[in-house]
């Protein structure tokens, strides 16, 4: 197609990509900050000129035709390529600035990050940090998030990844609880205590240890399950029972006195410990509000 033929559509082909990337035209058109049946115009149009059909379109989603998977994969690059050559202008600026969106489990959230990000904005005033705490999956593109940390044995494929510290559950009871029932010496031991569990699903309540090669698994019961870490901390220090907190949020109640660490001996296996993974889209050219905040953090939890 002819040069100029090909350079009216660009716009199009950037539209099409926002709108299999939002997932309908009223999203897309929302980010876009058009109507719906201006969106609508612009992929007909594009259409018209490539002679395929793209999109498959319902009441409720769209779908893309088999010639809309390998077209967007074309206008994909382009768009991302157009996004590169915009972060080389504004990462030649002199101060890093612009926004970065961040996003991290709500407890790593609060006790990892929370502490090194006012710092972080006094040094970069012109940065306008977004931070996201959940503690759902993030998917970085599909989600507009530029950084993301997750706790994991398994980061991303297809990410860059920097390894910036590292979290272990660690198994608690208060003294007072211990000294009423009894400190646990074995896994086994276990099923005659009150264990405080996630209670996310049937698998949380079935413990798995392992030490110097041997493995233990013990179905546990207790009257209170709870998914939220700070909930469990508060329960554990008033003698409500045994149960896992991630290390950093048991550290200072152990420092303390109001929590004791219990079958230290033994490895825990299971969720929500691993690397602190920060990770983030492959790209040569990092805006450098994205680079500072990377090296900041790298720096700051390192020998963690």
């Amino acid at each position: 197609m002819d040069i100029n033929k090909v350079i009216p559509l660009m716009p199009d082909m950037a539209v099409f990509v926002t709108v299999v990337d939002a997932g309908n035209f009223t999203k897309a058109a929302a980010l876009l900050g058009v109507t719906p049946s201006a969106v609508s115009r612009q992929i007909g149009r594009l259409e018209e000129a490539l002679a395929v059909k793209l999109l498959i379109r319902t009441t409720r989603k769209l779908a893309l035709t088999d010639p809309g998977k390998v077209t967007y994969d074309y206008c994909k690059q382009m768009y991302e390529s157009a996004q590169e050559a915009v972060q080389v202008s504004s990462s030649a600026a002199s101060s890093p600035a612009g926004k970065l969106r961040v996003s991290a489990p709500k407890a790593l959230a609060n006790q990892i990050l929370k502490p090194i990000i006012r710092p972080f904005l006094a040094l970069y005033p012109d940065i306008q940090l977004q931070l996201k705490a959940t503690d759902r999956l993030i998917d970085p593109v599909h989600d507009n998030i530029d950084i993301i940390f997750h706790i994991t044995e398994q980061p991303i494929e297809g990410l860059i990844n920097k390894v910036v510290g590292r979290v272990n559950q660690l198994l608690c009871a208060s003294p007072e609880y211990l000294l009423h029932y009894g400190t646990p010496l074995h896994p086994s031991d276990l099923t005659a205590h009150n264990c405080i569990y996630l209670g996310e699903t049937a698998a949380d309540s079935r413990w798995k240890f392992t030490r110097e090669g041997h493995s233990a698994t013990v179905n546990v019961s207790g009257n209170y399950a709870v998914n939220h870490s700070d909930m469990r901390l508060d329960a554990l220090s008033n003698g409500l029972g045994i149960g896992f907190l991630p290390d950093f949020v048991a550290q200072q109640a152990i420092s303390d006195g109001s929590l004791i660490e219990v079958l230290d001996d033994w490895q825990i296996t299971g969720n929500y410990q691993g690397d602190i993974c920060m990770q983030f889209t492959q790209s040569k050219f990092l805006p450098k509000a994205n680079r500072v905040f990377i090296d900041y953090v790298s720096q700051q939890l390192s020998g963690r």
